[in-house]
């Protein structure tokens, strides 16, 4: 009980600053809406860390989250009847946020289960995740600014740029590179590979998959290919 007290003191002050400062710099400075978007999606994704660095007992981490999104989630519904409300979070339609809040942590609930209950490993579990999360922000991003070269196929597809997918396999690299070298037990090269491979996965799927959905696919498919190429290398 002091676990939870303690974590869930803690996860709640990161979101009163966070969303705090992002809410202030918004109305101080002219922050186009695609960036602040992005800036709300961090935060969301930074809680994760601290939801697993907060908690020892896996299950309690990942059952807290949803509890956390549900007990928010009519929250929001409340929010949104506000003037304004959705203008000043910049949803691109109505119940957006919440929406993402709740597949977000739902996700989340999942990816633990596996990484971090069955195997044993929280870093596994954020590499999965940061995967999609960083990757995927820096691929609307430099997809709205720099994207020129679209995809041929499905209108989703042909919405997206080989510049913004570029840029979140590059990103996604980068993090499960990252996150590897600080967890350890296995070699540069493996942990390169390894972080190539599971980028590539987390971007290819977030290429094909329609309505907002990545937020569940894209992780899972990260974790699909993470877990059996770090046995294969000797990490797990």
């Amino acid at each position: 009980m002091n676990e939870l007290l303690q974590a869930g003191g803690h996860i709640l002050l990161y979101f009163i600053i966070c969303a705090t400062s992002a809410l202030v710099a918004h109305a101080l400075l002219p922050i186009p809406s695609e960036v602040f978007r992005k800036i709300l999606h961090l935060i969301l994704l930074g809680s994760l860390a601290v939801w697993v660095l907060e908690f020892s007992i896996w299950w309690l981490s990942a059952l807290s989250a949803v509890v956390f999104a549900l007990a928010v989630y009519p929250l929001l519904s409340l929010a949104e009847h506000l003037k304004g409300y959705s203008a000043l979070l910049t949803e691109r339609k109505g119940g957006e946020i919440k929406h993402s809040l709740l597949l977000v942590f739902t996700m989340y609930a999942l990816v633990a289960c596996v990484c971090w209950g069955w195997l044993g490993d929280k870093l596994l579990a954020l590499a999965s995740i940061y995967a999609w999360g960083f990757g995927d922000a820096a691929a609307a991003l430099v997809g709205k600014r720099f994207g020129r070269h679209h995809f041929k196929g499905s209108e989703a597809v042909r919405k997206k740029s080989w510049e913004g997918t570029l840029s979140m396999f590059a990103l996604s690299f980068c993090t499960v590179a990252v996150i590897l070298a600080l967890r350890g037990g296995m070699t540069p090269a493996a942990m390169a590979v390894t972080a190539a491979c599971t980028g590539a996965a987390a971007a290819a799927t977030e290429l094909y998959t329609p309505n907002g959905m990545d937020t569940i696919t894209c992780p899972l498919a990260a974790m699909a290919v993470l877990l059996p190429l770090t046995a294969l290398f000797g990490g797990i």
